[in-house]
């Protein structure tokens, strides 16, 4: 029997996702092999309980909320490559709005898989460019002129996708959008966790969306 396009993506997918995982763990392993400097058993277990259950949480929410909306390609190679929120979400919803397709379906899969491919490929190549041209970019990089665009590249990056996605369902992004400014406008600190509040803004979406279902206003 054949085997399907979606086996075979979960079958890659899980290889490849474990072959990340060891290679994430060979650098430090290597490190302490040949200096023979092991961490202290004791602080790495009072370090990771400060990381782990902040990191193990969001890392959680992140598959539930990104993996409908980027498929199992995109999902795998999304968290492989990481940067997922700032770079390989918006690219994906970008991709498949140009596309015409929506997430969830077997066009959006693939053009979202295709799309974070290509951002991963383009985001590699710019870092190889980056390292290799870092001392002549520096000083332009660090230049006073350039530090207010730097510093809103990301609010430029979502406003932009925020203006097409909340024109087109404004009746349902309400809700989540009025929450999270008055949210953030009462507690600005909450912003360095933005991504643990991702679910929260779905779960108010979602059940928004059913109250104006049930009302008929959609």
């Amino acid at each position: 029997m054949k085997t399907s396009y979606s086996e075979k993506v979960h079958t890659w997918g899980r290889i490849w996702c474990s072959l990340a995982l060891v290679m994430l763990m060979l650098f430090p392993a290597a490190a302490s092999i040949y200096y023979n400097a092991w961490p202290d058993g004791m602080a790495l277990l009072k370090g990771l309980m400060g990381v782990v259950p902040i990191f193990w949480t969001v890392g959680a929410i992140e598959a539930f909320t990104y993996s409908p909306m980027l498929g199992s390609g995109g999902s795998y190679l999304g968290f492989v490559t990481g940067n997922i929120a700032n770079l390989k979400l918006p690219c994906a919803l970008n991709a498949m709005e140009i596309a015409g397709v929506k997430p969830g379906t077997e066009e959006g899969e693939l053009i979202s898989t295709i799309s974070i491919a290509v951002s991963s490929i383009v985001t590699t190549l710019i870092i190889i460019a980056g390292v290799l041209l870092l001392s002549w970019l520096q000083p332009i990089l660090e230049s006073e002129l350039l530090a207010p665009a730097f510093a809103n590249i990301l609010p430029a990056l979502f406003g932009a996708l925020a203006v097409v996605f909340i024109s087109k369902n404004w009746k349902i992004a309400l809700a989540p959008l009025l929450f999270m400014l008055v949210l953030f406008i009462a507690v600005p600190s909450l912003a360095e966790s933005v991504s643990v509040l991702v679910p929260v803004g779905a779960i108010i979406a979602i059940a928004a969306a059913r109250v104006l279902y049930k009302k008929g206003y959609l």
